[in-house]
């Protein structure tokens, strides 16, 4: 790990006034936990703060359809209102006041991280109250009503930038990117994901692979149920290096969504907080090899609000910084009291799950009985030919 690295995290309190109600999973005070912990841990020191603008209108209109905008305006200032064409009111995304304003103002946190690196005032920058990939031109989907992601890739795009990857390891494929970029030959996204088969939104199987154009630009990997840290990190380093290596982007965006984690309630993949740090630490190390060190971060989904997002996204912005935490360094105890002051609940004690983020390598041999290896496989097969690799080696 580099500990040269020049870095930011791109953070407001504002950026919690995203918010669906006490009830909805996606709780803002997951963000407000995750800094917490990181000011304590004393994180933050060697991760300046950079304050985050709000995206304009036509910020938004590089992605998003006018309708859409205007929909989400017209929610915000009468939130008893729904509008299921543009994704408005479901049980998923339902509206609150001033709506369109939280959510601008963290697509503006995005377009602020992707500057920074852009312009090269920053190698890292992190926006974690980022990451909605589900949202699509048209509509909101999946507690996400702007596409943050896609609007700074575009962003960066329009600004220079030849070649974009973007890798998200949320539980839920990142459609949204998907889609926007999907036959775009500049723009490479790679998804692991719990497969469609079983979990929301229902879409990225490994034939998913880009449009006329830009064949082999989507990589979906469509993992198993109950992938634990080894299968996942093996899926991981079987598709996503050489890919980058192959691609050779001038900045990697990624996207760290939690609920990969064994404990998130809404999916069900096995990681630990141990295997999604090892997963922060190989992105890290991807950025310096392949991107100049260019390296973008969005947070996403992790709906264990106190046992996993803070702990994941600390060692996340830790590894941005450039000064990754210890595995078994404890949390502070300051920040276990304010969680039961806050919440009623206990803390955990420690900043690791204490599992051993060990994986076998593609290289030391494929078995086809395995759901896992065969997924890995059929991804390998749709999409490396494509980008000048073999998908057999």
């Amino acid at each position: 790990m580099d500990q040269s690295c020049r870095a930011c995290v791109v953070y407001d309190e504002s950026l919690t006034s995203y918010d669906f109600g006490p009830s909805h999973p996606m709780n803002p005070v997951r963000v407000d936990l995750t800094v917490s912990l990181a000011q304590q841990l004393g994180v933050l020191k060697g991760l300046p703060q950079v304050l985050a603008p709000d995206a304009t209108e036509d910020d938004l209109a590089t992605v998003h359809d006018p309708q859409l905008i205007e929909a989400v305006m017209a929610a915000s200032a009468d939130p008893t209102r729904t509008d299921l064409a543009h994704g408005l009111g479901s049980e998923d995304t339902p509206t609150f006041r001033n709506m369109h304003q939280a959510s601008r103002h963290i697509v503006g946190a995005s377009l602020e991280a992707a500057r920074q690196v852009w312009t090269g005032q920053v190698d890292h920058a992190a926006n974690i109250a980022g990451g909605l990939h589900h949202a699509m031109p048209d509509r909101a989907s999946g507690f996400c009503v702007y596409n943050d992601v896609a609007v700074a890739i575009h962003w960066l795009l329009a600004n220079g930038a030849q070649r974009v990857a973007y890798v998200d390891v949320d539980v839920h494929h990142g459609d949204g990117v998907e889609h926007v970029f999907y036959n775009d030959p500049r723009v490479l996204t790679i998804s692991l994901h719990e497969t469609g088969q079983m979990l929301f939104p229902g879409t990225g199987f490994p034939s998913d692979s880009g449009g006329p154009d830009a064949p082999g630009s989507a990589v979906n990997v469509a993992l198993p149920p109950g992938t634990a840290d080894a299968g996942w990190l093996r899926a991981f380093h079987a598709v996503v290096p050489p890919l980058l290596r192959e691609f050779r982007p001038d900045v990697l965006v990624t996207q760290q969504g939690c609920d990969s984690h064994r404990d998130d309630p809404l999916a069900h993949l096995a990681l630990s907080v141990d295997g999604q740090r090892a997963s922060y630490q190989a992105l890290h190390d991807l950025a310096h090899e392949t991107a100049s060190g260019r390296w973008v971060a969005f947070g996403g989904g992790g709906y264990s609000v106190v046992d996993v997002v803070p702990r994941a996204w600390t060692h996340l912005l830790s590894v941005v910084s450039g000064v990754p935490l210890a595995a078994e360094v404890e949390t502070p105890s300051a920040w276990r009291e304010e969680i039961r002051e806050r919440l009623g609940v206990r803390a955990p004690s420690l900043m690791t799950d204490g599992r051993d983020a060990a994986y076998r390598d593609w290289s030391h041999g494929y078995d086809p009985d395995t759901w896992l290896d065969r997924a890995i496989q059929a991804t390998r097969d749709s999409v490396f030919p494509d980008n000048g690799l073999d998908a057999q080696i």
